[in-house]
């Protein structure tokens, strides 16, 4: 492993274990629980598409006429990872993005889907994504609000090594281990409900783990060569990502313990 990623593993790995062992898992005991935390999870399975987007307009020619741009390893990671995240297999066997599966997952299980599906009804209608968050057309809770700021604040200071570390260490590497700690319980808690997520689980654990984590890292080593600063930008990020990730797994956790506590007194 290049030893610059193995530092930033290193400097992470108390954030990484408090991500990992969240009090949040164990609230998810009833569908209602789960229900709460994919409505709110769902806003980052859609800006975790702005930040590979973003990856795939800096590093890639994405306009006609079409011209070599870059380093044409770095291209094809990218546009590897884009593939499967913008047009997978679903559990039925038809082409679909990572956010239409969790749309999918999120209606077998009951959870509302409106209030996602009317921000991104707004954003093909033409509306700015910092409209939206600007004035929280769409009432979003606080702390996702605040998570997604945080990455379009990333994404907006148009550093690719920057965007990329946010890519990598706040979403691809951390993943696989953290949605294990979800899947662990899910069936034992939901026979047979959530076939869908638990597919999109599944899925996401295989691909981030043995395909696009690797390739992700290849691209931070790209990206920051032999720069000492921008290994140190990356490394900011990758702490600015993980604590912005805490701070949702927080507000998630307090929603749920007040809808059991606003049932207990129904």
């Amino acid at each position: 492993m290049n030893p610059k990623i193995a530092e930033i593993k290193d400097y992470i790995l108390p954030l990484r274990e408090l991500l990992l062992e969240h009090p949040v898992y164990k609230q998810l005991r009833h569908i209602n629980d789960l229900n709460i935390l994919m409505e709110q999870h769902v806003f980052a399975v859609w800006d975790f598409m702005a930040l590979l987007k973003s990856l795939q307009f800096g590093l890639t020619s994405t306009n006609a006429p079409w011209m070599p741009i870059g380093n044409p390893k770095t291209r094809r990671l990218i546009n590897e990872i884009v593939l499967e995240e913008e047009s997978d297999i679903d559990i039925e066997g038809n082409p679909s993005s990572h956010y239409e599966m969790y749309l999918q997952s999120m209606k077998q299980s009951g959870a509302n889907t409106q209030q996602v599906e009317r921000f991104i009804t707004r954003l093909l209608s033409g509306y700015s994504h910092k409209e939206l968050l600007k004035f929280n057309v769409e009432q979003i809770k606080d702390y996702t609000l605040e998570f997604v700021n945080t990455t379009f604040e990333i994404i907006e200071r148009k550093k690719l090594h920057e965007i990329a570390a946010a890519f990598t260490f706040g979403r691809e590497d951390l993943i696989p281990d953290m949605f294990r700690s979800i899947v662990k319980d899910l069936d034992k808690n939901f026979p047979g409900k959530l076939d869908a997520f638990r597919y999109y689980l599944d899925r996401h654990i295989e691909l981030d783990e043995e395909v696009h984590t690797p390739l992700a890292l290849q691209m931070i080593e790209e990206l920051c060569g032999e720069d000492e600063y921008k290994w140190l930008e990356a490394k900011q990020v990758a702490v600015k990502c993980l604590k912005a990730r805490i701070k949702l797994w927080d507000g998630i956790e307090q929603s749920i313990k007040k809808r059991k506590i606003d049932e207990a007194f129904i």
